[in-house]
């Protein structure tokens, strides 16, 4: 066995005792090295802005509210404006690329790019479990670190403004084509009932047709709502793929209907929906039972939305959160075009069973009834569109921000500069004289040894 080697810490120690000068000459001039650099380095201020996300909490209002309330995404719904997606947003080139613009730079090469810029300059975070996101800049100059930071939180909130508008105008323009053939539908199946009421001398229907129009009525409510859901999603799947450009058929690449979790759903919706229809025959919307249905049925379409979600997610990785955010939107206007057109066709065959149990009325009564049920459902859908469209146009005209600034970007004190830190560069420059001298002392007992 070959003898280890073994190290006197006592003699080493004596020996650097022994060369105390060189020893602390060395310490002494590492330190004052890494002070001299500390002071040599550029200043570095750091400004912070504190920024809460409001699509987790904020109530919604307007077209929002009612296009819930009909199971229609509108888009911007939390589970996609998460804060991780804000976070990716703010790097984006829309947002640094005025601000690098703004600032000074030596020449042209030295300007770096929105994905150098954010990794140099920029420190964006997300508190884990809250919708708080830090904003930190850094900059050469308190004012430059401060107009970063603000200019970040700036923009994005402009950025988001322009595309809800920009969305909410597209809806609007959308849902104007449809309210157009929706009033034309109305006003055609009026002049029938109308026409077919004078002809036949039929102005009010006796007590047993009018407890057959009560019964049917619940029927003609629900699919006016369906055909409203249908054309309201199919307005939202147009702006998204309009907003997609050559993207447009991204959505249907995912077979979004042929999913078997999206069919299972679907067809759940599709019963509750008949569930709810027998319902509105017997008790009046605000019964407890029908609230109870409403609210089972609000839950399966929120699923419906968050498996779509899912699905699009898993298959369209690559893409960037904002095209991912419009590709889910138009996915699940996919969706729930499909759901309410399966849910318009069991009910219409529900309403097709009552109408033969009530058969027994004279032709020119059950005419009567048909044409009085035509009428009404063209004419709520007509309304409900309208209704929607104005409360769109409302909310296109408001600043519809996503997130509220709490604390705007502060101006560094100019004596407290986040960088360079003199303190810790000297105490690593005092750590490393102290190897250093180690070393020293280590070579200086060797050769004695030896």
């Amino acid at each position: 066995m070959e003898n280890e080697e073994s190290i006197d810490l006592g003699r080493l120690m004596q020996i650097m005792l022994e060369r105390k000068k060189v020893v602390g000459g060395i310490v002494a001039g590492c330190t004052a090295l890494a002070i001299g650099t500390a002071f040599i380095l550029p200043k570095q201020y750091e400004s912070t802005a504190l920024v809460q996300t409001r699509s987790a909490g904020k109530d919604i209002g307007g077209a929002a509210a009612m296009a819930a309330a009909m199971g229609i995404n509108v888009g911007g719904s939390s589970s996609n404006a998460s804060p991780l997606n804000y976070i990716e947003l703010m790097k984006s080139r829309r947002v640094l690329e005025p601000i690098i613009d703004q600032m000074e730079w030596p020449n042209e090469k030295a300007k770096p790019d929105a994905k150098g810029f954010a990794k140099s300059n920029l420190k964006i975070e997300n508190t884990k479990q809250t919708n708080l996101i830090t904003v930190t800049a850094t900059g050469r100059t308190p004012e430059e670190a401060q107009m970063i930071s603000q200019g970040v939180v700036d923009n994005f909130l402009t950025m988001q403004t322009e595309n809800s508008q920009q969305t909410q105008s597209l809806l609007v323009t959308f849902l104007n084509d449809r309210i157009e053939k929706a009033k034309q539908e109305a006003d055609d199946a009026a002049a029938k009932l109308a026409a077919y009421s004078k002809e036949n001398k039929i102005y009010s229907p006796s007590d047993q047709a009018k407890l057959a129009i009560e019964q049917l009525n619940a029927y003609d409510k629900t699919i006016g709502e369906m055909q409203v859901k249908q054309k309201s999603a199919q307005a939202q799947y147009d702006v998204a793929t309009q907003k997609l450009g050559e993207q447009k058929a991204g959505a249907r690449n995912f077979n979004i209907n042929d999913n078997s979790t999206v069919q299972s759903i679907r067809s759940q919706i599709v019963k509750q929906e008949v569930e709810l229809v027998g319902l509105r025959q017997k008790y009046t919307e605000n019964h407890p039972n029908v609230i109870a249905a409403k609210n089972q049925l609000a839950q399966l379409q929120q699923a419906l939305t968050d498996e779509v979600g899912a699905v699009v997610g898993s298959n369209a990785a690559s893409l960037n959160a904002a095209q991912m955010e419009i590709l889910k939107n138009q996915a699940v206007a996919q969706a729930e075009v499909s759901a309410a057109s399966a849910s318009e066709e069991a009910i219409k065959a529900k309403k097709s069973e009552k109408e033969a149990e009530i058969g027994k009325l004279p032709d020119a009564m059950m005419n009567y009834i048909q044409l009085e049920s035509d009428s009404k459902i063209k004419q709520q859908i007509y309304l409900s569109l309208v209704q929607q469209c104005e409360q769109d146009k409302i909310q296109e005209a408001m600043e519809s921000m996503d997130i509220q600034i709490i604390d705007a970007a502060n101006l560094p004190d100019e004596d407290k500069p986040a960088a360079p830190r003199k303190k810790l560069i000297a105490a690593i420059g005092f750590v490393i004289g102290c190897l250093i001298s180690f070393g020293y002392g280590l070579i200086c007992y060797k050769r004695e040894e030896a």
